[in-house]
């Protein structure tokens, strides 16, 4: 009971602290492809005779026309309604919007990116989503609201400007323009395109409105620009897809350990039963194959994060798992959780180690003096590449699978010869794609659900080694 309950609450502080780190921007820099929100247009060509007042503007060009009178595109009319006033003979920071350009072919590794980002709503299938709750700061104070605000357009963007703030593939985004009008203003299509920026080559995303391409901000980030972040108009402290993902994967394990803990109560002396028999086998694993080996006596003190954090890392790999399922998110996929954790396991380490521990770090007894001057640097390095390798580990091998996963059922589009997720291919290819792609899916998930465990066990082990280096006792 005292363990269980111990472990439970050490569980709560580890799901507190990986909260208080998400910012899920290293998922959201992938490219994602271009597509249009309402019906295409042809940027170089589009009647210019539409109305182009609020009340009249429903994202959509005229298409029907292959020919057009060149002498109708009056760079000097007025567009009505128009908060910002300019007209389209500006080709400043306001250019022509080149965004609904035609679909390009199905591209799987674009739709493998968008499937394991981050995100402020959850895709079932098709343009079905599921809000989540916005909780948005910018210089204008704090903006509360469900992502279905923004309404849909389809491939996760919303036709909606709400305060100037996007859904652009189901990220939150803000218009830069601080002209742009406030409260709900129906947008057009939305622009992506890679531009380089201080040696890096980052996404940079627009919106159409009025006929004008106006630029979009991402969330800040406190990456330092490693991962192309930074502070930009807004902060993001949204309920998203991964946090939710976390909460709920908290919840399950509270209630199985709740009823574990429960069931040691009412059937003291008895044999387990049902939820009590799955979670002991599990618990006396961790504690006499991983904690008692390497931590020998002092097991029982770390034993608590051990559990929790192998506990913590499988609810997530399971909930990944599961078709069509909010929760089934790429959390331990994700660079900011995974960095969380590793966090936690160095801070353990660092504060727990001994004098022995830190002797073969900084002073190696026994050591000629011109030797550590080359092994001292590298010892301190090795402090700080531990828990890195922890994060990576985690996060490449979730990552992958699944990217592998998304692949597999891409042969069905790409055998199909079909142009974009959302529309058909030939139904001979589609067939062959079909009958490749669920064997192998199958044997995928197969796969994965056996990693779900070996990497939620391997975290465990690696942090048990590391806290047994730190606590050992000398040797004489």
């Amino acid at each position: 009971m005292r363990k269980a309950t111990i472990c439970i609450f050490s569980f709560i502080f580890l799901s507190l602290g990986i909260l208080v780190a998400q910012d899920g921007h290293s998922d959201n820099n992938h490219s994602h492809g271009t597509e249009a929100s309402h019906e295409h247009h042809d940027g170089d060509g589009h009647d210019h005779k539409e109305d182009h007042s609020h009340d009249a503007h429903d994202g959509k060009h005229d298409h029907g026309a292959e020919s057009h009178n060149h002498d109708d595109h009056d760079h000097g009319h007025d567009h009505h309604g128009d908060a910002h006033g300019d007209n389209h003979g500006d080709h400043g920071h306001h250019h022509h919007c080149e965004c609904g350009s035609a679909h390009h072919e199905y591209n799987a590794g674009e739709v493998a990116f968008h499937h394991i980002m981050d995100a402020n709503q959850f895709h079932l299938f098709g343009d079905y989503y599921v809000p989540l709750p916005c909780m948005l700061k910018s210089d204008d104070g704090f903006k509360f609201m469900l992502s279905s605000s923004f309404g849909n357009s389809g491939h996760g963007n919303g036709a909606y400007a709400v305060d100037r703030y996007v859904m652009v593939h189901g990220t939150v985004m803000r218009i830069t323009d601080p002209n742009f009008p406030m409260g709900k203003v129906e947008v057009g299509c939305y622009g992506h395109e890679e531009k380089e920026k201080d040696g890096k080559v980052l996404p940079h995303y627009t919106v159409e409105y009025k006929g004008k391409c106006l630029e979009l901000h991402e969330k800040s980030t406190l990456d330092g620009g490693v991962l192309g972040g930074g502070i930009t108009s807004f902060y993001d402290f949204s309920i998203t897809k991964n946090v939710f993902s976390m909460l709920l994967a908290f919840v399950i394990m509270f209630f199985m350990f709740t009823r574990a803990a429960k069931g040691y109560v009412t059937r003291k002396g008895m044999a387990p039963k049902g939820i009590q028999s799955l979670l002991e086998v599990v618990i006396t694993f961790i504690r006499d194959e991983v904690a008692v080996p390497f931590l020998g006596h002092k097991a029982d003190k770390f034993l608590p994060y051990l559990l929790s954090v192998f506990f913590f890392i499988l609810g997530l790999n399971l909930l990944g798992q599961i078709p069509f399922f909010p929760g089934s998110g790429n959390v331990t996929g994700s660079l900011s959780v995974t960095a969380v954790l590793a966090i936690f396991t160095f801070i353990l380490t660092t504060i727990n180690g001994n004098k022995h521990y830190w002797e073969h770090i900084v002073w190696m007894p026994g050591v000629p003096a011109w030797v550590k001057i080359i092994l001292t640097p590298v010892e301190i390095m090795g402090m700080f590449i531990k828990p890195l390798t922890l994060m990576l580990r985690l996060f490449a091998n979730i990552t992958a699978g699944h990217i592998v996963l998304i692949i597999f059922v891409s042969l069905i589009f790409i055998f199909g010869g079909a142009p974009t997720a959302t529309e058909a291919g030939t139904t001979g290819g589609s067939i062959l794609g079909t009958v490749m792609a669920v064997p192998l899916t199958m044997f995928m998930m197969a796969i994965e659900l056996l990693v779900a465990f070996i990497q939620a066990f391997v975290f465990c082990i690696l942090s048990a080694a590391y806290f047994s280096a730190a606590v050992e006792e000398a040797h004489h």
